[in-house]
C-alpha cells in the first residue's frame, strides 16, 4: 500500500512539473511574440515617417485610433507607440530577428525599455538580458544591477577555480561571483564586529540572496562542525543548486590576509568529508572582506587545494567630493527645521 502511494506521489510531481514547465514555454513564447509584435509596429511607423515626412504628430492620432478600434487589446498609449519607434530605430532594420539580439524577445516588454534607457553599448544590454533570462529579474531589481554596474562586478573576484575546478564547472561558478558585493541595504557604522555585519545580512536576508545570485539556497549561520573534539563554525552555509555544491561564505572585516585562504580551505575539506554527498560537486568557498590586494590574494589561493574565491565588499557607495560637499550636514537641516518650527509660531 505504502509503495503505491509513493508509486502516486512521483507520478503526481511528475505531471505537475510537465504542466509546470509547459506554463513556462508557453508564457515565453506568448511573450516573444509580443515583442516582436512591438519591433514590427515600431519599424512600420517609422518607415512610413521617413517614407512620407511624417512627424511625431502622427502617434497620438495612431494611439487614439487604435484603441477606438481595438478597444480589448492594451499597449498602444502614445508613450508605448513611441517606445515600439524607438526599439526599432535601436535594433536596425533586421538585426532583431538575428542571434544573440534575438534574446531581447525573451524578456518582458518593460525589461526591454529599460534596457534601451538606462544603457547605450548594446552589449551591456544583451549581458543583462541574458541575467533576466537565466535568473528572472524582475524590473526593479534590473534597475538596481545596471544602478550598481553589476555587468563590471560580475566573475571579477580573485579565485583559483581553473585549477581547482572542471572546466564547466569553473566557468560557471566563477560567473556567479561579484566583486564587490554591495550591502548598501545596511546601516553599519565603523567601527563594526564581523559578527553585526553577519546579523545584519541575516536580517535582510531576501537582499543577501538577491546580492548573491539565483542559485543559493541558505542552509545555515555559525554552522558547527566538530573535529576531534573541537567545535568549528562556519559564518554562513550555502548549497548553490545549479553549481550542486555547498557554499562557504566567511565574513572578515578589513583587508584580505593571506591566512584566511587556509583556514577556508580547512573548511571547504571538513565540508566535503562530512556533508557533501557522493553526487555533490567539489565545495567552493568565499571570503568576502572589506579590502583586498589582488596579487597577495593570487599568492595566497595558488597552492591551496579547495575552489576559492575572494572578493571585496561595501556597505555604501562612496559619494563624489562634489556631490559630497552638495549635501547638507545634520546640523544645517536641524538649524533650518527648527527655523522653520520658529516661523510657524
Amino acid at each position: 500500500m505504502k509503495k503505491n502511494i509513493t508509486i502516486y506521489a512521483d507520478l503526481l510531481q511528475d505531471i505537475k512539473h510537465r504542466i509546470q514547465q509547459a506554463q513556462g514555454r508557453a508564457m515565453l513564447a506568448v511573450n516573444a511574440e509580443l515583442v516582436l509584435l512591438y519591433w514590427e509596429i515600431g519599424k512600420l511607423i517609422h518607415q512610413r515617417q521617413q517614407q512620407e515626412g511624417w512627424g511625431s504628430s502622427v502617434i497620438p492620432r495612431l494611439s487614439v485610433d487604435l484603441r477606438n478600434a481595438l478597444p480589448e487589446i492594451k499597449g498602444f498609449s502614445e508613450r508605448n507607440i513611441g517606445y515600439m519607434i524607438r526599439f526599432a530605430r535601436e535594433y536596425g532594420s533586421d538585426d532583431f530577428l538575428q542571434q544573440p539580439v534575438a534574446k531581447l524577445a525573451h524578456i518582458p516588454w518593460g525589461h526591454n525599455i529599460v534596457l534601451i534607457e538606462k544603457l547605450k553599448i548594446i552589449e551591456e544590454r544583451l549581458w543583462y538580458a541574458q541575467q533576466i533570462i537565466e535568473q528572472g529579474w524582475s524590473r526593479e531589481t534590473l534597475i538596481g544591477a545596471i544602478k550598481t554596474q553589476a555587468h563590471i562586478r560580475q566573475g571579477a573576484a580573485v579565485n583559483n577555480f581553473t585549477h581547482r575546478l572542471p572546466e564547466i564547472q569553473s566557468e560557471l561558478a566563477q560567473g556567479l561571483l561579484k566583486d564587490p558585493y554591495l550591502f548598501d541595504f545596511l546601516t553599519l557604522e565603523e567601527p563594526f564586529h564581523e559578527r553585526e555585519l553577519e546579523t545584519g545580512l541575516m536580517h535582510h536576508i531576501e537582499k543577501f540572496l538577491l546580492q548573491l545570485g539565483q542559485g543559493f539556497a541558505f542552509v545555515g549561520r555559525q554552522y558547527e562542525l566538530t573535529i576531534s573534539n573541537h567545535d568549528y563554525y562556519l559564518d554562513l552555509l550555502f548549497y548553490h543548486l545549479k553549481l550542486r555544491a555547498f557554499v562557504v561564505v566567511e565574513l572578515k572585516r578589513g583587508p584580505f590576509k593571506p591566512e584566511y585562504a587556509g583556514k577556508m580551505n580547512f573548511y571547504c575539506s571538513v565540508v566535503d568529508d562530512t556533508l557533501r554527498h557522493v553526487s555533490d560537486q567539489p565545495t567552493i568557498g568565499l571570503i568576502l572582506c572589506q579590502t583586498k590586494d589582488r596579487l597577495i590574494a593570487e599568492y595566497a589561493l595558488r597552492d591551496v587545494q579547495k575552489p576559492i574565491g575572494v572578493a571585496d565588499y561595501e556597505l555604501t557607495r562612496a559619494l563624489p567630493d562634489n556631490l559630497k560637499s552638495s549635501l547638507p550636514s545634520i546640523e544645517q537641516i536641524e538649524f533650518e527645521m527648527q527655523n522653520e518650527l520658529d516661523a510657524g509660531n
